[in-house]
């Protein structure tokens, strides 16, 4: 069981839904001045991600590809935007347990990935703000997982 003095995670990045990480990308590097990294479609085939490091901070832009997937209902529905936070969680499996056990409500667990686990907690529990669990084999915030342009 966690203690309200144990944080839940570290801040890992923040998810922006776009239509277009093209587009969008004039803005964040221009703008912004944050550092392109590298853009992949996602295992899914739901939705490509870029990822963007703003004065080591990353910021993971969501593009749909799926015209049906969850990320195009998500921009009909709410325009681009705030999509959700991810906080890196030690003992993720455990942890979705313990705020299960305390009435938050953790869904789309995947428990069984080699290339990291995560979960979410649903809006509902969370006061509108989707938060991803994630646990990964190694930190996606900081130096290595950018020291390579394309992963």
């Amino acid at each position: 069981m966690t203690t309200k003095d144990e944080p839940l995670g570290r801040l890992d990045h923040i998810g922006i839904a776009v239509h277009s990480i093209e587009d969008a990308r004039v803005f964040f590097e221009d703008i912004l001045g944050a550092k392109h990294r590298y853009t992949r479609d996602h295992h899914s085939g739901d939705f490509r991600l870029g990822l963007f490091d703003l004065h080591d901070f990353c910021i993971e832009l969501l593009e749909p590809i799926n015209p049906d997937g969850f990320l195009a209902r998500f921009l009909e529905r709410r325009g681009e935007g705030f999509h959700h936070l991810t906080l890196q969680t030690p003992d993720l499996e455990n942890r979705a347990r313990d705020l299960e056990s305390r009435g938050v409500r953790v869904v789309d667990k995947h428990f069984d990935d080699s290339q990291g686990i995560d979960a979410f907690i649903s809006p509902r529990s969370a006061h509108g703000l989707l938060i991803q669990l994630g646990q990964s084999p190694g930190p996606l915030n900081n130096p290595p997982y950018w020291e390579a342009e394309d992963p």
